[in-house]
């Protein structure tokens, strides 16, 4: 399909008072029809043969490690698309980041699509910002299948309230992360939000200290989920805590320094407050 053939993506997706409360107090929000079937099937077909051309994981799911064997993860697609860019750069979504975020506009951290094989493994406990060097209370991530998806496809599971003592661990994404914000979920007697059925287009938004996690995917189809993360005009980059951060400020905040406002040509301002 031609991009400028594509749906537009530019009509506000209303975002209720309710729903700007609801992400603070807990930390995400999952809304319904963000993009309808129709969009999510058309942005299907560009971002699925992205993810095909750009991955460059051929190894066994028994030859991986915890972390490889969760998902197929392809970054920044829309660097490499027109179609994808199209959907990343979207208005709308934009416009849902910052009536959640309370902002005028937001700025593009960076996409990728995480697509879960039949036969993938959980994605364990973490904190996504322990990977940013930005403030994480001010960046969030939007999460949409772009297939119908149960819980039993690796859908996400969020622990309610865990965001709002900023970071809680610097451990990334593996089993030692999965123990320690198991016992960190537990101690501190927080409700996990289950995993729920997700239409194609469908979408949760968390914050970037969200303590969250997926499931493994024990149905027989491949779970496409696609995802953008976006963080407040006017943050500055912080300096990094650990080595992910490090690279990821190479990655996400090319030429930038610690103190520099985060304003790369990498990172374009998007949106306004939806409805």
């Amino acid at each position: 399909m031609p991009t400028d053939t594509l749906p537009a993506l530019t009509t506000a997706y209303p975002v209720s008072d309710e729903d700007v409360a609801a992400y603070r107090a807990d930390g995400f929000v999952r809304f319904t029809g963000v993009a309808s079937a129709d969009e999510a099937a058309a942005y299907r077909i560009p971002i699925r043969a992205a993810v095909e051309r750009l991955s460059t994981e051929s190894r066994p799911l028994a030859d991986r490690d915890r972390y490889g064997m969760a998902f197929l993860q392809v970054m920044n697609l829309w660097r490499h698309d027109e179609s994808v860019a199209r959907f990343v750069l979207a208005t709308r979504f934009a416009g849902v980041a910052a009536r959640l975020l309370g902002v005028p506009r937001v700025r593009l951290y960076h996409d990728q699509a995480l697509f879960k094989e039949p036969g993938g493994g959980y994605t364990p406990w973490h904190q996504d910002a322990m990977y940013w060097p930005l403030d994480g209370s001010r960046c969030l991530t939007m999460w949409m299948p772009l297939v119908d998806i149960t819980p039993a496809h690796g859908g996400l599971a969020f622990a309610r309230g865990s965001h709002v003592d900023g970071p809680l661990s610097d451990i990334g994404i593996s089993d030692a992360s999965e123990e320690h914000f198991d016992r960190l979920v537990a101690d501190r007697g927080l409700h996990v939000d289950e995993p729920v059925a997700m239409r194609a287009g469908d979408a949760s938004f968390h914050s970037g200290w969200t303590v969250h996690r997926a499931l493994g995917n024990t149905a027989s189809r491949m779970r496409e989920v696609m995802t953008v993360i976006w963080f407040a005009d006017g943050l500055s980059v912080l300096e990094p805590a650990n080595r992910a951060q490090a690279n990821d400020l190479a990655s996400w905040l090319p030429g930038l320094a610690p103190g520099d406002l985060a304003a790369s040509p990498a990172n374009p301002p998007l949106g306004g407050s939806a409805g």
